[in-house]
């Protein structure tokens, strides 16, 4: 059985829809949820079993615990974690922890990388930048996760249209549903050593 710790700071659309895509998977389980953020509506949609799966135990940190232990770290370890997926995540992931698991932390970004990543661009930030910049096509980028924001290694990208009319809104919609389309097979991809970087 592989065992999945999905990470998320805010709604968690993403980790349901990770959730929900290997729910009654024999081979795969989503063993925890873990969160910096008390008040996040991933811990809600756990609670409630998301859409299809089972109740999923959810772990919440702060900051210091976080940066100046390594206490989630070695939590996950003894868990025998296999991958970690950040979905919706905004803090840096420590050097311990990408130490102890070394290609096994995989990202989503809501834009093409290079472009539009790096500290502070995330959510809606991302979706101004580009409507800003008269980008013609966004997207995302599935990518592993070192010590610098969004520059590990590109696992997998999909891209839709901009057009000089979309708003920032629209560029989240359209790019929320590739999240939801690529995402999860993507990590199952991942855990199964099956991907190519556009598989």
């Amino acid at each position: 059985m592989k065992r999945i710790a999905l990470f998320a700071s805010g709604s968690g659309s993403n980790a349901e829809k990770i959730a929900d895509y290997f729910a009654g998977n024999p081979d795969i389980e989503i063993s925890l949820i873990v969160s910096n953020n008390p008040k996040a509506g991933v811990i809600d949609r756990a609670r409630r079993g998301f859409g299809r799966g089972s109740h999923i135990p959810v772990l919440l940190f702060d900051r210091t615990t976080f940066y100046d232990t390594n206490k989630i770290t070695q939590l996950l370890l003894n868990q025998n974690i296999d991958l970690i997926v950040l979905a919706g995540f905004m803090w840096l992931m420590p050097a311990d922890l990408v130490r102890a698991f070394p290609d096994k932390i995989v990202n989503i970004h809501p834009a093409l990388l290079p472009k539009f990543g790096g500290k502070g661009m995330y959510g809606h930030f991302v979706h101004e930048a580009v409507a800003a910049a008269g980008e013609t096509e966004s997207g995302i980028t599935i990518h592993y996760v070192n010590a610098h924001y969004d520059e590990g290694q590109v696992i997998f990208q999909a891209s839709c249209p901009v057009s000089s009319t979309d708003s920032p809104e629209d560029i989240a919609r359209n790019v929320l549903v590739l999240e939801h389309e690529h995402y999860p097979r993507i990590v199952e991809a991942v855990l199964t050593k099956t991907t190519t970087e556009h598989p």
